[in-house]
């Protein structure tokens, strides 16, 4: 008489219990999403990491701009000296390419002083007949590629 009941309403059981235990998890998370004394030190906790995070990068952004402003001051007095120097050559008389004959008239006063001995005869790195696309005269590397066609087996 029991297992009749129990064949007859199973399903309806089945999908009872079901529903009972979506309700209990849907409870617990309510009394979890209510508010908690630390949940709400969390939120502070995160707020504040945030705000000390916003103001490192904010110090750490105004000394890149002042290593930036200081480099920028320094490559206009660069740029400045040069442009006094070249300057100055003009009104002296020299260019720029004159200035570079003269030097490279200085080094050949200094090198021709100097007497180089020849180089004795070495021999070449290959020989004269090589010619890597053939394969021949390589030396010790003679690889080939395999056969063409199907691999060994039947």
């Amino acid at each position: 008489h029991r297992w009749r009941t129990l064949s007859q309403f199973g399903w309806y059981l089945l999908l009872l219990c079901i529903v009972v235990y979506l309700l209990v998890q849907q409870l617990s998370r309510r009394r979890s999403s209510q508010e908690d004394p630390g949940s709400h030190r969390d939120a502070v906790l995160v707020a504040r990491n945030q705000e000390a995070m916003e103001a490192s990068r904010r110090r750490m952004q105004e000394e890149l701009d002042a290593k930036a402003v200081v480099f920028r001051e320094k490559q206009k007095e660069k740029e400045e000296e040069r442009r006094k120097e070249k300057l100055d050559r003009l009104q002296h008389g020299k260019s720029f390419r004159a200035a570079a004959r003269q030097s490279e008239a200085e080094d050949e006063a200094s090198t021709s002083t100097v007497v180089r001995k020849p180089k004795p005869d070495r021999k070449p790195l290959r020989s004269g007949d090589y010619n890597p696309l053939t394969g021949q005269g390589g030396g010790s590397c003679s690889w080939r590629p395999g056969r063409r066609g199907p691999s060994s087996g039947g």
